[in-house]
């Protein structure tokens, strides 16, 4: 294919696209045409190049501003132009390999670095009260912890180890497939770049052993469900000497015979007498601070208003202060009477003006209205 053939019209993109619809569109054709797909093909050899070629140009901000001023022109007698202007082969086979697979490149030839080991998760269920108070407490975990016999190395001790003959140390092999050369892990060292001489009877060459840990959890006042608590390097260990994870306690509040949490609002309900929710008077709840709240009820209240006691919720996570506890009155109609109990309340009932209980008044005079504007 001539290379004169314009870059736009090559990738199929506007001359106004930006660089994402050129990658895009260079990535798209670059998979359609690759060598692999298309073996002996030589017109389909001969596309993949001229499709890297206009990509090579296109993806650089001054070779395209040049390419758009002077076309083809710009890298002729010298110019610095496409991958494969003047050369015919690949001017960054790795950059190629990278921005088709998303991977590294041929760049690194150095050993792979040990992968660190796995992070854990621990639940663990609290009270309110403890919540409240925070506490220290032991967990017992199964891990993978760092093996004892060899620390951590996987060999035996007394001997060593060696450089891998099939990579020589580099932890990575490579291999021709068609137009490309395919990086891989060593399957031989699996990426260490090393081999181990004589594997330590205890951990097999792992470097690391199945075992119980006890640990203790610091959980600080104030926490809440789903809280999340870090110990840093108490996770599996990692293979071979690596660095071991971190294990992750996930705090889960146990529910409350009283209360009830909204952030550091504590909520509870307190049933009263129609007596004291008419005369008023004083209630006692007891706080999680271990005091007794004295709760000042007013005379008329009503089922289902609110009292803020200020202060008397949960304590603030990693800061200062309290939140406060809302105590929602609900008003209980006695269900078992005395005859003189009974006999007081015919008499009140008889003195009932309407004016003791306004919300009934007005409530049932709206439907005497509506009612009569219903049969007029």
């Amino acid at each position: 294919m001539s290379s004169e053939v314009d870059y736009y019209e090559l990738l199929g993109v506007e001359r106004t696209a930006d660089d994402k619809t050129i990658k895009s569109a260079y990535r798209r054709l670059a998979m359609q045409y690759h060598p692999d797909k298309n073996a002996g093909c030589k017109d389909m050899e001969g596309k993949f190049k001229a499709i890297n070629e206009a990509y090579d140009c296109l993806k650089d901000p001054q070779k395209r501003a040049a390419y758009d001023r002077f076309g083809h022109e710009a890298f002729k007698n010298g110019g610095n132009g496409g991958g494969f202007a003047g050369g015919g082969g690949f001017s960054d086979l790795g950059d190629i390999f990278e921005t088709i697979f998303g991977g590294n490149g041929f760049g690194g030839g150095g050993r792979q670095q040990t992968r660190r080991g796995a992070d854990l998760r621990y639940d663990m269920e609290i009270t309110l009260e403890e919540a409240y108070l925070g506490k220290s407490t032991e967990i017992r975990v199964e891990v993978s912890a760092s093996c004892e016999t060899c620390d951590g190395s996987g060999a035996e001790p007394g001997t060593g180890v060696k450089s891998c003959n099939q990579c020589h140390g580099h932890g990575k092999v490579r291999a021709q497939q068609g137009f490309f050369i395919v990086e891989r892990t060593c399957p031989s060292c699996h990426g260490a770049g090393q081999v181990i001489e004589k594997p330590c009877r205890s951990c097999r060459g792992e470097g690391r052993v199945d075992k119980e840990k006890k640990l203790t959890v610091n959980i600080p006042a104030g926490v809440d469900e789903g809280t999340r608590i870090r110990l840093s390097g108490e996770g599996e260990a990692g293979a071979r000497g690596a660095p071991a994870g971190d294990l992750y306690i996930f705090l889960h509040l146990r529910r409350h015979k009283i209360f009830e949490r909204e952030g550091t609002t504590l909520f509870c309900r307190a049933p009263i007498s129609f007596t004291t929710a008419a005369l008023g008077g004083t209630i006692t709840v007891p706080g999680l601070d271990r005091t007794e709240h004295k709760i000042a009820i007013p005379a008329g209240i009503q089922s289902g208003k609110q009292l803020r006691q200020r202060g008397a919720g949960m304590p603030i996570l990693n800061g200062r202060g309290f939140g406060d506890m809302v105590v929602q009155i609900d008003v209980e109609t006695p269900t078992s009477l005395t005859p003189r109990q009974r006999e007081l309340l015919e008499e009140f009932r008889e003195t009932e003006t309407g004016a003791e209980c306004p919300q009934s008044t007005g409530f049932f005079s709206k439907i005497k209205e509506m009612w009569d504007d219903l049969t007029d």
